[in-house]
């Protein structure tokens, strides 16, 4: 997926702003799929120790099928496949994740299918610059536990050529998705109160580069307000020197201040990388509010996603469903499909996949694969959590991937 240039030019007003917004949003005719998958690693004899960057990226090995690697503040693996259409794009991926998981297993490593660390505390191992400031600006603890302790996936989505409809549907579907995923409800060795602790983490930052992006019907204009109203997080002044910005400035009062460096282009491209909603557009959608999953459950996760979102019927079946509960993001994170309501409509949804999946391009296996989750987790009302809850004495060979 193509990413959008930036020229280090002075901005003159919010308009540059607001043109900035408008190429996020620009129109696509492809229907691609692009998946960043983060697992934690664990030593599978000594869960409470923490494994160096070092022996992880010793163990791994070539991959066949062409996902980058990159790694997390705090050694979490990332493997960030190449975009294509849903059948391909998962196939890459998934051999992917099996060679990294064979070649882990035989260095008495696995991947942890969860999206908080449930054992260990937060501790940095990256020291780029880049995460230096970061943290400071971010503190402690939820800041540490976000950058070392937290792994999700992240589906990006082609806009299509309603990039509007596909912006809202991503919004209003995001309760019941992470709800019927949450897949991280302890820490510290016990329960945390949440199905997706990982989201009551991120629910304790700041709010103006966390919270959902406001919903006027204009998803550029609200996306430019957005960029506007949040606050600087830190100034790149050098290839490898940022600045964090204790003053609680957002961009807007540096867009229009009198006096000092004006804001480039470039500056604008970057301070909106550091932005975090729950749907980031970035000339395609980002779904950023789904917890890790077992290994071998991911993709159930990604057809899931796709379909509601992409597929025309089955959004529109599901958007029915879930437009009076468009807003229980809270809900959604503290009790899963515990909720009567999200349960309901995470039915429907899933009816609604299955039916769009084979319009997907997905085969019989990944069907067969979103039913099983369906009668596992939907029909019972129980995310993946719960079963991480049922674990006595999480890691035991039950726990691990």
């Amino acid at each position: 997926m193509i990413g959008l240039t930036a020229e280090s030019t002075p901005l003159r007003d919010a308009s540059a702003v607001a043109d900035f917004a408008r190429r996020c949003f620009r129109p696509a005719a492809a229907d691609r799929v692009g998946v960043e998958l983060e697992f934690l690693i664990f030593d599978r004899t000594a869960a409470a120790r923490q494994v160096p960057l070092a022996r992880i990226e010793r163990a791994l090995p070539e991959l066949p099928g062409g996902s980058q690697v990159t790694f997390e503040p705090g050694g979490q693996l990332e493997l960030s496949g190449p975009a294509g259409p849903l059948a391909e794009a998962l196939a890459r991926l998934e051999g992917d994740v099996a060679a990294v998981r064979a070649a882990l297993r035989a260095s008495g490593l696995v991947l942890g299918g969860v999206g908080l660390d449930p054992v260990r505390p937060a501790r940095r191992q990256l020291r780029l610059p880049r995460y230096d400031a970061m943290a400071e600006f971010l503190g402690v603890p939820y800041g540490q536990l976000m950058m070392c302790s937290t792994a999700s996936i992240q589906v990006n989505l082609d806009l299509g050529e309603r990039p509007a409809a596909r912006w809202d549907r991503a919004h209003a579907l995001g309760p019941v998705l992470m709800a019927a995923f949450a897949n991280s409800p302890l820490s510290d060795g016990r329960p945390c109160g949440w199905m997706s602790g990982r989201q009551a983490v991120w629910d304790h930052l700041d709010p103006t580069r966390t919270s959902p992006v406001p919903a006027s019907g204009d998803p550029a204009a609200d996306w430019a307000e957005y960029l506007m109203d949040a606050r600087l997080m830190l100034v790149r002044e050098g290839e490898q020197s940022y600045r964090p910005v204790r003053d609680g400035s957002t961009f807007r009062d540096w867009l229009t201040a009198d006096g000092g460096r004006r804001p480039t282009a470039e500056d604008l491209a970057y301070h909106a990388t550091t932005l975090f909603p729950p749907v980031r557009p970035r000339g395609w959608l980002e779904i950023r509010y789904l917890d890790a999953q077992h290994p071998a459950i991911w993709p159930v996760c990604v057809a899931v996603t796709h379909a509601l979102v992409m597929d025309d019927r089955a959004a529109d079946a599901a958007m029915a469903a879930a437009e009076p509960y468009r807003g229980l993001w809270g809900v959604a994170a503290r009790c899963g499909l515990a909720d009567p309501h999200l349960r309901r409509v995470a039915e429907v949804c899933f009816r609604a996949a299955l039916e769009a999946l084979p319009r997907c391009g997905a085969g019989p296996g990944l069907v067969g694969e979103v039913a099983a989750f369906a009668d596992r987790h939907v029909s019972t009302g129980r995310s993946p959590a719960s079963d991480l809850l049922d674990i006595p004495n999480w890691p035991s060979d039950e726990g691990w991937e």
